[in-house]
């Protein structure tokens, strides 16, 4: 099975999902003089913190206090967190909460460099929280989407995107918080279909067959819904059907980024050469996710991705993957991905490029 290492039967339970999930609630809410206390409820000491660009990685939870909650806090005193998808899985031994969703408030100061607007501001998130025996993370993964609060705050450093920008909605089907268990055998079905996708992604041959029409006939379609809706992070932006997604990303992705090729084990084994793959593969009903730190590698080959020239750069993507099972096929999919990061490998610094511009 595709799923292999994926735990079903230990899915974690509903006294640890309601729990962690109000503690992820207070510590969004708390007041600066609150938050390390808010902190050591939600997360170990010597937690593993990963976290969008220019945040990166940070040892325990009292340099994450200083450098990620602080400031947030600071800048966005009414800050309120706001999920839409909350699911929660056990992968090779490790048991897992993740979320989407939108923190709120308004921008009374400065933050990583943006000027205060003074307006509401929506910061979207996914984020997958490793969760230790006593309940606490262990590890966070927080992808924010930073460039986003960027282009709201009225400094957005790029060329048009080709999808619509929007805040993303929550599932059509207004089950995504997921506090109660769901079934294993269809949380098994869900992530195998995910990966079955997957799997068509990996092994089409963009070397010798890369167009428009390859990209739709392909065998990715007999997984996609009809109505299928894309959500891609700012820079890249939402598309609906499959030609849009093809229109508005895959192929301009594609053409941009060289990745490894052959079969799905031999794509696979080349990329974990590289430290790429996935840490998370879960399923919960008729939801699944995957995510790696990184969990994409490729070369850099193409020009047109978000305005930018090639470089011919190897380049590491920190990705994450949330879908909706819906009729039989994935219906949506939720793509947090750590845009700033990448641009920084392809040598372009978008939060340097907004201060300088600030600067002059």
């Amino acid at each position: 099975m595709l799923s292999e290492g994926f735990e079903p039967e230990f899915s974690p339970d509903v006294s640890l999902r309601s729990a962690f999930h109000q503690s992820l609630n207070t510590l969004a809410e708390s007041g600066v003089e609150h938050l390390e206390i808010a902190l050591s409820t939600m997360a170990a000491p010597d937690a593993h913190w990963r976290a969008a660009h220019p945040l990166n990685e940070l040892a325990g939870s009292r340099e994450a206090l200083a450098r990620i909650w602080r400031p947030l806090k600071t800048a966005f005193p009414d800050l309120e967190r706001r999920d839409t998808i909350f699911v929660g899985g056990r992968y090779r031994g490790r048991t897992y909460l993740a979320a989407v969703g939108h923190y709120c408030g308004t921008m009374r100061g400065d933050w990583l460099g943006i000027p205060a607007t003074n307006k509401t501001i929506y910061l979207r998130y996914g984020e997958v929280w490793q969760i230790g025996p006593d309940g606490r993370a262990v590890q966070a993964n927080l992808l924010w989407d930073i460039l986003d609060v960027m282009k709201q705050a009225g400094c957005d450093p790029l060329a048009a995107s080709l999808g619509v920008e929007m805040m993303w909605p929550a599932p059509l089907t207004t089950d995504g918080v997921r506090l109660a268990l769901s079934d294993p055998a269809e949380a098994v079905r869900s992530l195998e279909q995910t990966l079955e996708m997957h799997k068509t992604l990996t092994e089409h041959n963009d070397r010798e067959n890369l167009s428009r029409e390859a990209l739709i006939a392909m065998p990715q379609r007999e997984h996609w819904h009809d109505k299928m809706m894309w959500y891609g992070p700012a820079g890249i932006g939402t598309q609906r059907g499959l030609d849009g997604f093809v229109d508005g990303h895959q192929l301009p992705f594609r053409v941009a980024f060289d990745r490894p090729q052959g079969t799905a084990e031999e794509a696979m084994a080349e990329r974990a050469r590289h430290g790429a793959g996935h840490y998370i593969r879960i399923g919960d009903g008729p939801y699944s996710v995957t995510g790696g730190w990184p969990s994409v590698y490729a070369r850099h080959m193409g020009g047109g991705f978000c305005g930018l020239p090639p470089t011919g750069k190897p380049v590491f993507m920190r990705v994450m993957d949330f879908y909706l099972h819906h009729e039989g096929r994935i219906r949506e999919n939720w793509v947090p991905l750590d845009m700033l990061d990448l641009f920084m490998q392809m040598g372009f610094d978008a939060l340097g490029r907004m201060k300088e511009v600030l600067r002059r």
